[in-house]
């Protein structure tokens, strides 16, 4: 099947909060290119199987079917040469309840949980209000590109006394993707000193050509064995109003702790999540094929227009991740008036940069994930906007 992604859905009045515009942003005439949501219709197999799933009448308690298992374990399989095994797997109502019950779980009040700024904001509050400690290991930009400052994050470890590390993989908001190496260094480094990493990796099928998403526990029986790994359908096939993620726990004990802390925050997916995501694993890749080919043309005209147009504004160019993070500290703003110049001047709504973190002052993030006209009337207008400030 051919998808268009280039139609336009009205979205405004469906429950959508990317698009409740004025509640956000405080007018009704900015375009949203914000929350990591894309503007895009589902894949027909996930449709297909909740229209089925509707013709019964009887919407009940729901019980995780087998199938839906077997759909994770032979994709992550397929995909990375992953070979997990149904005992570890847990399934959680969202990605972010099952980082917070991990810091629960593996870690003490007043613990150190390490962070790399700017990073994916609830992040920031799963750790502080869970009466941890948060410890801040900065990503350098080094030529228009985060890299890590290994000598810090060890020292976070080997002289703080870290005691666990909340790992971005891909990265939000800078859709770096980690190698290997990058991977290894900071996994021996947590292990070495007995730590526990909790690995969000709910972007590891968004990857751009060029690139290769490897999975934390996946690296070695040590990284495995010492590791949570969540990941979900939601951003890979823009089902996030579907709250279904996975957890895997090789390791039996870590698994029981988990789950004695999970059993006081949240209960299990519901019906039409289960199935949404059984469907989207199984049977989404025609679609994620097409869409992921969309959303590298968009990056690309995006970073070409900014370039041309908007010199003040510097895009750093993703890996992973339909998601841009703008260096926008040309505009010689503030942080409050920057948030302001792109609601109230520019009229396009971005996510603050600094609700990833403080290395986030003077960024923005853009969201490229909506149909091509979509993008361009967004950049036309900060384009204009810029233009109009430099008269």
């Amino acid at each position: 099947m051919k998808y268009d992604f280039d139609k336009v859905y009205d979205r405004r009045g469906a429950l959508s909060s990317k698009w409740s515009v004025e509640q956000v942003f405080g007018r009704e005439d900015v375009l949203p290119l914000w929350v990591a949501d894309m503007d895009f219709r589902v894949p027909e197999p996930v449709m297909s199987a909740l229209r089925e799933r509707l013709e019964h009448p009887i919407f009940g308690y729901t019980m995780v079917s087998q199938g839906f298992y077997d759909s994770v374990i032979q994709r992550l399989d397929a995909k990375y040469g992953w070979k997990v095994e149904k005992e570890w797997i847990e399934i959680t109502p969202g990605v972010m309840p099952a980082v917070n019950a991990a810091v629960l779980a593996f870690t003490q009040p007043g613990d150190k949980v390490v962070l790399q700024s700017p990073v994916y904001p609830p992040f920031w509050s799963a750790i502080s209000h869970n009466e941890r400690e948060l410890a801040v290991n900065p990503l350098k930009i080094t030529d228009n590109r985060f890299e890590i400052d290994f000598t810090d994050f060890r020292s976070k470890f080997e002289k703080d006394g870290a005691r666990a590390f909340i790992l971005c993989s891909p990265h939000n908001p800078g859709g770096r993707v980690w190698t290997k190496e990058e991977l290894t260094t900071l996994g021996e480094t947590v292990i070495r000193e007995g730590g526990i990493v909790i690995s969000d990796e709910i972007h590891c099928e968004l990857i751009m050509k060029g690139h290769s998403h490897i999975p934390f526990a996946s690296i070695s029986q040590e990284f495995a064995m010492n590791s949570v790994t969540c990941f979900a359908p939601s951003k890979t096939f823009n089902i996030p109003g579907f709250h279904t993620s996975v957890t895997i726990i090789p390791n039996e004990e870590l698994r029981q702790k988990f789950n004695e802390a999970r059993g006081r925050l949240m209960g299990a997916p519901g019906i039409f999540e289960l199935i949404a995501a059984e469907a989207a694993f199984k049977y989404g890749d025609e679609w994620l094929e097409q869409v992921l080919e969309y959303i590298e043309a968009n990056i690309d005209y995006a970073i070409d227009y900014l370039n041309k147009n908007v010199p003040e504004l510097v895009p750093m160019r993703p890996e992973a991740t339909y998601l841009i993070w703008l260096d926008c500290r040309g505009l010689g703003l503030g942080q409050d008036e920057l948030r302001k110049f792109f609601i109230d001047e520019a009229r396009v709504g971005l996510n603050d940069g600094a609700t990833f973190g403080p290395e986030g002052e003077g960024f923005m993030r853009l969201n490229v994930g909506c149909p091509r006209a979509i993008l361009e009337e967004a950049l036309v207008r900060i384009a204009n906007a810029v233009k109009a400030r430099r008269k």
